[in-house]
């Protein structure tokens, strides 16, 4: 159980920590990669506007440069000696070819633009598209990788596509409706996608060898955190082997004096009837009648004390059972076992007892069948699921047992009729300990609750698994699944 405990809590933390770094490493690379597009998707717009050439900004037109050049000379000299009052660059010709164009197309200052080195760098080629979906006007001075007829039939293709946005390859396209054109503007991203791809890479790597070593720091740890738990649950195993055994003894010291008080009470029984009393003496015969009430008194109530204390003797076997099932070490000798005639020899004697209780029993067993598992404890499996069905089943229902081999695995089911309905909430409880489906506790039909869990503790041992169900909520269903080798 604590080795459960500690793997279930190592998946957990490792399967939260997944999650968290895998939403965070994902939400960095979908921004970075949103942003790579919208900054494509700002320059195809800006190439658009411009009838497919890009625009350059200085910031500041040149007849500002040289007025402001001007103004701080003039603020220098305060206008005294030294100063003409003139620039010398008043006679400068701002549109000579001393100084570059402010843009690529003529007219004033463009509200957005780029820097001539951004310019440089920029990529793009565009092509107009009539109506038909002909390319009349192809645009790739500033590129070098695509020639007229690739950028033709690339726009050609997204027209009739229908698209308006994309990528091809590494290019960012937008096809834009102009005076009953399409100009398809296509931008070169890929230095933009080679660090995109970069960033993705280097993120995923980052976040594995992270997540490696967290995982190496919650398997050192996962033990430490799970001690004060294994030590609470070793001692309370460790409490109920121990107490089981300092309570066998008192247990076995009352059955031995139940049984000496009885055997007194018989030969005080056999003394009154061998007095030789007077019948006509009623002064002697009152007091002989009293001692046989007392003694049948007595005995009764030694043997409603000696059912109990067989009743307590057997809770407190089945515990200590119950408790070495779960321990670790104490686990039986797994061997080949012919499971089949194990099953069917441990169930034939259930038959007798559920005539007697006015019930049938039925066995649907395949076989030679076998599997790896622990003799005693298969039978063991069988009598508490046949006692419990039997037990618990109304007068002339039939149980049914069945033994199967579905796929790689043995199946054992156990089903019958429930004196009361069965629900969803009874269902999931039905191993725990002590527990029983009438709140009342009653203990009428002689359990204490305490037999599912044995069950369920010895198809664990074997490596299988247990559940309860019921078809219509009238059925109590028990089907236990354990490999066959």
């Amino acid at each position: 159980m604590i080795k459960r405990l500690k793997r279930r809590f190592i998946i957990l933390a490792t399967v939260s920590l997944v999650v968290l770094i895998s939403g965070i490493v994902a939400g960095m690379n979908i921004m970075n990669f949103n942003s790579v597009v919208s900054n494509a998707d700002s320059t195809i717009e800006m190439i658009s506007e411009n009838q497919g050439r890009l625009p350059m900004y200085y910031g500041y037109d040149v007849d500002d440069i040289f007025d402001d050049i001007d103004d701080l000379i003039f603020n220098y000299y305060g206008g005294g000696e030294g100063y003409g009052g003139d620039n010398d660059y008043d006679d400068i010709d701002s549109d000579t070819d001393d100084f570059p164009e402010r843009r690529f197309v003529p007219g004033g200052r463009a509200p957005r633009g780029f820097s001539r080195d951004e310019a440089e760098e920029t990529r793009y080629f565009t092509v107009l598209v009539n109506s038909y979906g002909t390319a009349v006007g192809i645009n790739t001075d500033r590129i070098y990788a695509v020639d007229q007829d690739q950028a033709a039939a690339l726009a050609e293709a997204i027209v009739a596509s229908g698209r308006t946005r994309g990528f091809v390859g590494d290019y960012r396209y937008a096809a834009i409706d102009e005076s009953g054109y399409t100009r398809v503007t296509f931008l070169d991203c890929g230095r933009s996608l080679d660090n995109f791809r970069e960033f993705l890479k280097a993120s995923v790597l980052m976040s594995v060898v992270g997540l490696i070593l967290v995982f190496i720091v919650i398997c050192y740890f996962a033990g430490r955190i799970v001690r004060p738990v294994a030590e609470s649950y070793e001692k309370q195993k460790r409490f109920i082997t121990d107490a089981g055994h300092e309570i066998k003894t008192p247990l076995a010291i009352i059955k031995a004096n139940i049984d000496v008080m009885r055997m007194d009470l018989e030969d005080i029984g056999e003394a009154v009837n061998n007095d030789e009393t007077d019948p006509a003496d009623d002064t002697a015969a009152e007091p002989l009648e009293n001692v046989r009430e007392l003694t049948g008194s007595l005995n009764e109530s030694l043997s409603d004390i000696d059912g109990q204390v067989d009743r307590l003797t057997t809770l407190t076997s089945d515990l200590v059972y119950l408790s070495r099932m779960e321990e670790g070490d104490n686990k039986p000798t797994m061997t080949e076992i012919p499971v089949s005639d194990i099953v069917s020899e441990t169930a034939e004697p259930f038959s007798a007892l559920a005539q007697e209780r006015s019930k049938e029993l039925e066995l649907d067993i395949a076989p030679m069948l076998s599997m790896q598992g622990s003799t005693k404890e298969i039978e063991k499996l069988v009598s508490i699921l046949l006692e419990n069905a039997i037990k618990y089943s109304p007068n002339g229902d039939t149980v049914r047992l069945s033994l199967n081999k579905e796929g790689k695995n043995i199946v054992l089911e156990v089903r019958n009729k429930t004196l009361d309905p069965v629900n969803d909430e009874d269902l999931a409880h039905v191993f725990e300990r002590f527990y029983r489906t009438d709140k009342s506790r009653n203990s009428e039909a002689g359990g204490h609750g305490i037999g599912l869990s044995m069950a369920s503790a010895i198809v664990s041992l074997h490596g299988g698994k247990i559940r309860a169900h019921s078809g219509d909520g009238t059925e109590f269903i028990v089907t236990a699944t354990m490999p066959a080798q």
